[in-house]
């Protein structure tokens, strides 16, 4: 009998064993609303359900938003019924000000902690750092897959676009942050970074030991575009600025740019087009191409080690 529980038991291990533990992370910097956007056709309240319909598409478990509102925040909460979000405003810990926002998957992950600290020689309150032109901030969250336990640790931040000391020094900081933990889990580090592939800040980050970037040890990679579009459906980047950072306890099964776009009505109604190829009842009117956001949303597959 004792043979027969012991022989049951290790079928029961070897089969948990085989199951490899994947999650889909991301990052995504989604355009903080403004005024002059709207004009141009991008504004928020015609981007963000695009945005929303994106993530739950694709299955973003986790991911970290940079230049969010408060405002945006909400909307996307209420668009995503399954997600929650932490994280605070960077002008006063708050609400005011853009978050670097960490959103997750309710029904799958439990939040055990969280914190904020910001980017500068003071790192508990707003300020500015180094030479940065804004305060900025970056959030953390301690998470447990309800189903496994098993438990990590996500950072998410929107380094500056102006400073190059405040860069360079921030990247110095978010490493420090990781080796001062009394726990040793595994992290993931999201965020728009402002620095491309060939960057001092990216080299810091890459070549550090801690940390290596998605993109370098994927097994597979879907990259037709850099990070950046501007708004413009048009434009080609190599420059990838958009970043997911992760330690050694993950295996990156997929890595992919996700240059998506919708089409909104233009200003001038056209009649609508017949092509010869096509049925007659098949008829296309001209529409203007759009991206959700001026970044591109990147994601991932991973596999825990």
């Amino acid at each position: 009998m004792k043979r027969f529980v012991y022989s049951l038991l290790f079928m029961v291990c070897a089969v948990f064993s085989i199951q490899a533990q994947s999650y889909v992370f991301a990052t995504y910097n989604i355009r903080y609303a403004n005024k002059s956007d709207s004009l141009a056709g991008n504004g928020w309240g015609q981007r963000y359900p695009y945005i929303a319909q994106q993530v739950q598409f694709y299955g973003f478990e986790i991911f970290g938003i940079q230049e969010g509102k408060y405002h945006q925040l909400e909307d996307l909460k209420a668009a995503m019924p399954n997600y929650d979000y932490i994280g605070v405003g960077r002008d006063d810990g708050a609400q005011k000000g853009e978050f670097a926002a960490i959103f997750y998957r309710t029904d799958k992950f439990e939040l055990l902690d969280r914190g904020d600290f910001w980017l500068s020689e003071i790192t508990d309150r707003p300020n500015k750092g180094w030479d940065a032109a804004h305060p900025r901030v970056c959030s953390w969250g301690k998470f447990r897959d309800k189903k496994s336990g098993y438990t990590f640790l996500f950072y998410n931040l929107h380094m500056d676009h102006k400073g190059k000391l405040a860069r360079i020094e921030g990247a110095k900081l978010v490493l420090k942050k990781i080796q001062e933990l009394p726990e040793k889990l595994p992290v993931i580090l999201t965020g728009d970074f402002n620095f491309n592939q060939k960057h001092e800040s990216y080299t810091l980050l890459d070549n550090s030991g801690i940390l290596r970037d998605s993109y370098q040890i994927a097994e597979f990679r879907y990259a037709p575009n850099g990070t950046l579009n501007q708004f413009d459906t048009n434009r080609k980047y190599d420059n990838r600025i958009d970043h997911l950072f992760l330690t050694k306890d993950f295996a990156v099964k997929k890595y992919g740019i996700l240059t998506d776009t919708y089409r909104s009505e233009r200003a001038e109604k056209e009649q609508a087009e017949q092509n010869s190829n096509f049925p007659k009842e098949v008829t296309m009117t001209k529409y203007v191409a759009r991206t959700p956001s001026d970044h591109f949303p990147v994601m991932i597959v991973v596999e825990v080690k």
